[in-house]
């Protein structure tokens, strides 16, 4: 039997995370989160362009990283809280599906490191930490999580840059991980950022959920099977889990087959079929969405469509939605209501299809970005172009149990994932 580990997820600016309770002053505003989201969005258009296109992945040397500050894991982000050395620190990192390397902030700040909730790691203070070494084969494999060559001082170090400007440079190192009191991996491969900038918010540092063999699940393969799943909390007052290991699937998971982005990608790519709005099937032509193909990101909140679907979805919603008043439409978001004079509103349950006609209904929680109740926009955003590469977001996958089965090349949901 497969062991499993669960660990509590909870939203970064959310009251139930010890980050919103220390920096409430920092919390980003919605136009913020919008604007971080368009930027990721568009650095995984770009990396998914070039590792499609070019083979030198050397674009940014380690050194060279612009040390500006930065945005941008993206904003709206889950965190949860693991142990790091010996003995053990603990550490509030935010998840990501669409990174692959794990690294947290380290003494001594060689460059700069942005504030952090908990205390910054220090490696001296561990009995179990130890370097990786320039030429070894390891330290090589950061290329392919990083897209980045790894660069040599006394030891291995790693570069990794997200969003348009956020990064972490530091030694690349191995170190005790701890996720619960029995599930210990000695020797876990992670980045020792002794330079780091960007709205990382409080969190002190990243977990990569990716594919690659340097991610968390491939390095903890052996113990669960390259299994794990999260539920992402309906409201940022609300807890979900992150889970490692079999969970024991209920019989309500419905799988689908996952696809691949590219060669050299960490994302997990998706087939998305169809959607429909109130029970009505939208006629969008299966062309559309194999043109660009799609991914599930944990890190983009709001779901990407090529422009062709995204009208078909805004068009069909606006039509079931008219007895409402509209709003002004801000830059990404462009169908929103004005639901002030309103104690309840009737929304059309939206659903989206996937290969194998797996139905994937929509929480009413991942339909609407709210700004504010006069202000309430459909939580959907057209990419620029048909082919650009979708991304299926996290505000719809709120309340979902979603099972990344990696090593079966599968993908599961089920709906009241977090109960």
């Amino acid at each position: 039997m497969n062991k499993k580990s669960s660990l509590r997820v909870v939203h970064k600016h959310g009251p139930c995370s010890q980050l919103h309770r220390q920096d409430k002053a920092n919390i980003p505003t919605d136009a913020e989160i919008l604007r971080q989201d368009e930027a990721r969005v568009k650095s995984i258009h770009l990396k998914l362009a070039r590792s499609s296109g070019s083979s030198n992945v050397d674009q940014i040397d380690a050194t060279n990283l612009p040390a500006k500050d930065g945005s941008v894991v993206g904003s709206g982000n889950y965190v949860v809280t693991v142990g790091l050395g010996t003995p053990k620190k603990d550490l509030t990192l935010i998840f990501d599906t669409g990174s692959d390397i794990t690294w947290t902030q380290c003494q001594p700040c060689a460059g700069s490191c942005y504030q952090q909730l908990d205390p910054v790691f220090d490696p001296s203070q561990s009995s179990t930490y130890s370097n990786i070494s320039c030429n070894s084969t390891t330290c090589n494999s950061l290329t392919s999580a990083t897209g980045n060559k790894p660069r040599c001082s006394s030891a291995c170090v790693y570069g990794i840059q997200y969003g348009d400007m956020s990064f972490s440079i530091g030694l690349f190192a191995k170190e005790t991980l701890t996720l619960t009191s029995s599930d210990v991996f000695k020797d876990f491969l992670f980045g020792c950022g002794q330079n780091n900038q960007g709205l990382f918010r409080g969190a002190a540092g990243l977990i990569g959920l990716g594919r690659d063999n340097l991610s968390l699940p491939s390095q903890t393969a052996l113990k669960y099977k390259g299994v794990f799943s999260y539920c992402l909390p309906s409201s940022a007052s609300s807890t979900g889990f992150l889970s490692f290991g079999d969970t024991g699937a209920s019989k309500s998971v419905k799988f689908i087959t996952l696809s691949t982005v590219s060669q050299r990608s960490a994302f997990y790519g998706i087939d998305i079929t169809g959607i429909s709005v109130g029970g009505q099937k939208l006629s969008i032509a299966a062309s559309v969405f194999t043109a660009g193909g799609a991914i599930i990101d944990s890190g983009t909140v709001i779901t990407r469509l090529p422009p062709t679907a995204y009208a078909a979805l805004s068009s069909e919603f606006k039509k079931q939605m008219s007895q409402y008043p509209m709003a002004p439409a801000s830059k990404l978001l462009d169908t929103c209501y004005n639901f002030t004079k309103y104690s309840s509103v009737n929304v059309p349950k939206i659903s989206f299809f996937f290969s194998g006609s797996v139905e994937v209904p929509i929480a009413a929680e991942g339909i609407f970005f709210v700004r504010s109740i006069s202000q309430v926009c459909l939580a959907f955003a057209r990419n620029d172009n048909d082919t650009d590469i979708g991304i299926f977001g996290n505000t719809q996958q709120k309340t979902l149990q979603v099972v990344y089965d990696v090593a079966g090349g599968r993908l599961g949901f089920a709906t009241g994932g977090c109960t």
